[in-house]
């Protein structure tokens, strides 16, 4: 299995990405679930670690945006995939490459602007509806006038 991870092309990174293997830290351990005898023994469960702060194969913008995107993942500045769906380590060592293609590529996507948009007719005829039947309920917990 060649040890780069290949992020495909899309918005922000229109020829794709390459991250070298010696910019990624695996950990294996014992994954937990179904395994029968087998499960005791083997490290099946994979680690996959990049740390995006010393990147070289990101320009500083798409740095900047990645952090600031994947920022509530983040321990520090390094991004970590967990993958323990599979009871062989080699198909979890995949399957974590490609969750973690995927997390770079939807990170390093520029922001859709927001489209502004007015309230319906109707969406505000509903909201002085519900203001006025408001402004009768605490009309009528005012004490009474002495008249």
């Amino acid at each position: 299995m060649n040890g780069d991870v290949r992020v495909p092309a899309g918005p922000g990174i229109p020829t794709g990405l390459v991250i070298p293997a010696g910019e990624l830290s695996e950990q294996f351990s014992r994954s937990s679930g179904p395994g029968g005898q087998h499960v005791n023994t083997a490290d099946s469960r994979v680690q996959l670690s990049l740390d995006l702060a010393s990147a070289s194969f990101l320009t500083e913008t798409q740095r900047e945006r990645a952090l600031s995107v994947l920022a509530p993942r983040l321990t520090g500045t390094v991004l970590t995939v967990t993958s323990e769906s599979q009871r062989s380590q080699l198909k979890n060592r995949q399957d974590a490459r490609i969750r973690l293609a995927g997390l770079l590529r939807e990170a390093l996507a520029p922001p859709t602007p927001r489209r502004a948009t007015t309230p319906s007719r109707n969406s505000r005829r509903r909201r002085v509806r519900t203001e006025q039947r408001r402004s009768e309920i605490k009309r009528n917990r005012r004490r009474p006038r002495p008249d």
